[in-house]
């Protein structure tokens, strides 16, 4: 589930990438318009060619994160079958922690930006969130499928973001084996 880069071909799409990874690094108010065009080798101009704002690549950045992710689940669920959740929960909570801030997961890289963020992206967000989470109630099957579908993103979430926030190795892996413990019981 690691995200390509983008080739040198099409100039929307690698500033869409390079604003993936500029808003997970330095979040929305820490991203400029200059350092995220440069990211994708471009120019302030070229961004401007394609975006009417950073609003709008940041939305494009969400939209694409939580795809990503939703990419991710399917093709779990395509190769583990009804067993899909163990292994998902173990790689996300696992491998995926390993990666650069700037490839981490859109959920809880972009939550707390588009809390602040305008009607439009929250809508977007929204959208892309509903996706996501029928996806993964599919994968449930069952009685409250809904449910447990949000209660497993939200323990992935929240893991994330509390691991990738401390600084002490020890309390990182605890935090981890517990989130795991709890995701794997719903």
């Amino acid at each position: 589930m690691a995200r390509p880069r983008k080739d040198e071909g099409d100039a929307r799409a690698r500033l869409v990438d390079a604003a993936g990874r500029g808003f997970r690094t330095g979040g929305f108010g820490g991203a400029g318009v200059d350092a995220l065009a440069k990211g994708a080798g471009l120019t302030s101009g070229a961004f401007y060619a394609h975006f009417d704002s950073k609003a709008d690549a940041f939305r494009l950045a969400v939209a694409d994160g939580l795809a990503f992710l939703r990419g991710g689940v399917s093709q779990f669920q395509e190769r583990y079958g009804s067993g899909w959740r163990d292994p998902f929960i173990d790689f996300y909570l696992g491998e995926r922690m390993e990666v650069g801030l700037d490839e981490a997961c859109a959920l809880p890289s972009f939550s707390s930006d588009v809390a602040r963020s305008d009607a439009a992206t929250r809508a977007v967000y929204q959208a892309e969130l509903e996706r996501l989470v029928d996806l993964v109630a599919h994968g449930f099957r069952g009685a409250h499928a809904r449910q447990r579908a949000l209660a497993l993103l939200a323990i992935l979430t929240g893991a994330a973001d509390l691991a990738r926030a401390v600084k002490d190795d020890g309390i990182r892996r605890d935090i981890l084996a517990a989130a795991k413990v709890a995701a794997k019981a719903i």
